[in-house]
C-alpha cells in the first residue's frame, strides 16, 4: 500500500476497509482479516493496524467476537455509505463547486461527463 504522508496511516487503513465494504468484497456479518494479517498485508506495525480496528469499532462498522475474530457489523455497509456520503458532501463537493465556478462549468456539462463516465465503466465491466 502506498501511503500519503499528509494523512495518518491508520486512517488510510480505515479507507481500505471502507472500500472493501462498499465494493462488497467484505460482506456484513463476514469475518475479515485479523489485525496481524492486515498489518502484514499493508506492511505496518500491528499497533497501527489495531488503531484502525479500534476506530472502526467505535463507528460500529466492525465488531470483535472474542476468540473468533473481527466481523463486518450487520449494518456496516449502510454505516460506511453514510460516512462516505457525508464526507463527500462536506469535504469534496465544496472544492468541486469552487472549481466549477472559477472555470464556469455548468451542472449540465458535469452531468454529461458523468453519464459518459458511467457508459465507459459499464462497457469495461462487460
Amino acid at each position: 500500500m502506498d501511503f500519503d504522508n499528509a494523512k495518518p496511516i491508520y486512517l488510510q487503513i480505515v479507507e481500505l476497509f471502507y472500500e472493501n465494504i462498499l465494493l462488497r468484497q467484505w460482506q456484513e456479518a463476514e469475518r475479515i482479516p485479523s489485525v496481524r494479517e492486515i498489518a502484514v498485508m499493508v506492511e505496518v506495525n500491528p499497533n497501527t493496524a489495531m488503531r484502525a480496528f479500534t476506530y472502526l469499532q467505535e463507528q460500529d462498522v466492525i465488531h470483535n467476537k472474542r476468540g473468533i475474530g473481527y466481523f463486518v457489523s450487520e449494518n456496516g455497509y449502510d454505516k460506511v455509505l453514510d460516512i462516505k456520503r457525508k464526507e463527500f458532501k462536506e469535504e469534496m463537493l465544496p472544492d468541486v463547486f469552487k472549481k466549477m465556478k472559477l472555470l464556469d462549468v455548468t451542472f449540465e456539462e458535469v452531468k454529461a461527463s458523468f453519464n459518459d463516465y458511467l457508459k465507459k465503466t459499464t462497457h469495461e465491466k462487460e
